[in-house]
């Protein structure tokens, strides 16, 4: 199987969990090197560094994304970085620039996730206007439309709703914006959001679409939904990548445990304020679904209902569940851990080569696949 895999870089304190139960692991940049090195040595092909600028769900220091991500980059030989970025809160112009140096210094490993937005108060409290859903997906295409003309263009101009550049330069005939970025034609772009505007967008602008997790069902109805509007629009589909919070375990009964004891020891307080932020999310769509649309208080102890796609279990379960997410159609697994002092490069050393090993399933039997349990484990909702 070719199944990528990708982990939560940990650059902000308070860990993958919103939880008091003990976890090892850490927020500082010396451990989040260490940590890349590791990545990097066992099989992992991306990191994803996140954004967060204000103490949300217990995370109330914060390495800024970017600034993580390109030194990460520079520091590895093979690992390609992504970092997460929140148009209004940064402007296309000299990010353009920013991203395409750091492409020049890993040499064509560095990336960006666009990701639109939920936490009003990070707009508002930077003194920003808070957009209504569908208009922050708006703005971010135009935003993502102005990285790539900068990245591809000798001179380039840009007249839209949110952004315009190129304009009234004196001896320009448009933005100029040397030197470009090492990857061609420009660097991957990766986009968050999974409601309908995020769906349209990353079928007419994303390289790749992170999935919150979720049920086989749920997935699958998010990518054949990607790829069809990619039909409509007559554009190349996204690779599709799927989030899942890993409990490796020597018995599932383990697994479950561990599970248990997360959500028997969230932090109460965080849990319900992050729930309440996130109905800035899906829930505020036109249609009212996306991301967290259905998620409750112990789905959200994952702060991207990590525990939903069913990583929990034995290495022979986690292997069996890659190989069903492989069959509906997601090209990268996007990891987080517990600990993660121990647990990314056990994932690493012993998932990854079984993986890499395994046979795919037949696309044939991709609808016995969908049909799936879904198990309450401490309350939440883990597909089975």
């Amino acid at each position: 199987m070719d199944t990528e895999f990708a982990y939560w870089v940990p650059n902000v304190s308070g860990g993958l969990v919103v939880s008091d139960w003990d976890m090892d692991t850490d927020w500082t940049y010396e451990y989040n090197l260490e940590l890349a090195r590791t990545a990097e040595e066992v099989g992992f092909e991306y990191a994803l560094a996140q954004a967060r600028f204000f103490g949300s769900y217990g995370a109330d220091r914060q390495l800024e994304a970017l600034s993580v991500a390109n030194a990460l980059a520079a520091q590895t030989e093979e690992l390609h970085v992504i970092g997460a970025v929140h148009p209004g809160l940064w402007e296309p112009g000299p990010l353009a620039n920013f991203i395409s140096t750091a492409d020049r210094i890993s040499n064509g490993r560095f990336s960006i996730n666009v990701v639109s937005g939920w936490f009003k108060g990070e707009f508002t409290g930077f003194g920003q206007p808070w957009l209504a859903h569908d208009e922050r997906y708006a703005r971010s295409e135009e935003f993502i439309e102005v990285l790539k003309r900068l990245w591809s263009e000798e001179y380039a101009t840009y007249d839209g709703r949110f952004y315009t550049i190129g304009k009234d330069i004196d001896g320009f005939e448009g933005a100029p914006m040397q030197p470009k970025p090492v990857q061609d034609p420009y660097p991957q772009v990766f986009q968050g959001g999974n409601s309908k505007a995020a769906r349209k967008m990353a079928a007419r602008q994303a390289d790749v679409l992170f999935i919150n997790g979720g049920s086989l069902e749920t997935i699958r109805g998010i990518i054949e939904d990607v790829e069809s509007y990619a039909e409509e629009f007559g554009t190349e589909p996204p690779r599709f990548a799927a989030n899942g919070f890993v409990i490796q375990r020597d018995t599932e009964a383990e697994a479950k445990e561990t599970l248990e004891g997360i959500i028997e020891n969230a932090t109460d307080e965080a849990v319900e304020a992050f729930r309440e932020q996130v109905k800035q999310a899906g829930q505020s769509s036109a249609e009212g679904e996306g991301m967290w649309d259905d998620s409750d208080f112990e789905d959200l102890v994952q702060y991207n209902d990590g525990f939903k796609t069913g990583l929990i279990g034995t290495k022979e379960q986690i292997v069996e569940r890659i190989r069903k997410l492989d069959a509906i159609g997601v090209d990268i697994v996007l990891a987080g851990f517990l600990h993660y002092d121990t647990e990314l490069e056990q994932f690493g050393e012993e998932i990854i080569p079984a993986v890499r090993e395994a046979d795919p399933i037949e696309v044939d039997d991709v609808d016995d696949v969908i049909d799936e349990d879904v198990e309450s484990i401490g309350g939440a909702e883990v597909a089975r």
